[in-house]
């Protein structure tokens, strides 16, 4: 199975578009019969879970339903048996606006929990042999009466994970401001991700509350083989010349 991540930041004051396109994009996404499931997303101001958001920045995922081929530099496969696209729609919308988009290719490799009630990426391993860089997404639907504990506890592990050693980006991304949460960081390795995730004190401990306090409703977190890393954000692939 392959999923890709694309995200889209629209020219100042043209926040108005991604905003309207999160109703436009769900007609020609629901049409398409090789996508299995998908998300339209806004993005946070910081890179991870914020309460404030980036009315710049939105973010859609897509997992397709076909065997993937070789992504072609265009933003298109290039393999001959497969329909492996975003529909048109959406790069003429973001062409037209003048946005700047970057999309991640990626293969689901580890993971567990649903969105939306379903294993949207298949049935995973928990764990593999796989120790490459890596791709991590951790989601949340927040329960009402914890989302104050929520956003307590996790601005300061935010802002430790990006001095953390082998990290190198994150998107902080949601379907619902403050309620339907996630963020997709990206790590040197997977060791460096675990160092970052069991060892530092603070993120063990919000991972404890977590599961003592009962915070969410529903929950996923999977990790990635990057595949490929077509555009830029902000002007930069995080990326480059390390794929």
């Amino acid at each position: 199975m392959i999923c890709t991540l694309t995200t889209v930041r629209y020219p100042r004051w043209m926040g108005w578009a991604g905003f309207l396109s999160m109703a436009v994009f769900r007609l020609p996404l629901s049409m398409n019969k090789d996508i299995s499931f998908w998300k339209l997303m806004g993005c946070g101001k910081n890179g991870t879970f914020d309460k404030t958001p980036d009315w710049r920045q939105w973010a859609v995922l897509q997992v397709w339903s076909l065997e993937f081929g070789v992504w072609g530099s265009n933003n298109h496969p290039t393999t001959p048996n497969s329909k492996l696209q975003t529909p048109n729609f959406l790069h003429r919308w973001w062409q037209f606006f003048g946005c700047e988009v970057w999309t991640l290719v990626l293969e689901p490799i580890e993971g567990h929990g649903l969105w939306d009630g379903k294993e949207c990426f298949g049935s995973l391993p928990k764990q593999t042999e796989y120790e490459g860089m890596i791709g991590i997404l951790t989601r949340a639907t927040i329960r009402l009466n914890k989302l104050g504990s929520f956003w307590k506890n996790v601005a300061g592990v935010a802002h430790q994970m990006t001095g953390a050693a082998g990290f190198i980006t994150s998107l902080g991304i949601g379907e619902v401001p403050w309620i339907k949460q996630a963020t997709f960081s990206i790590w040197e390795s997977k060791a460096h991700m675990k160092q970052f995730a069991y060892q530092m004190q603070e993120h063990a401990e919000v991972i404890r509350k977590t599961r003592k306090e009962d915070w969410y409703s529903e929950d996923m977190f999977v990790r990635f083989k990057i595949l490929s890393s077509i555009g830029t954000l902000q002007g930069n692939d995080p990326l480059k010349r390390k794929l």
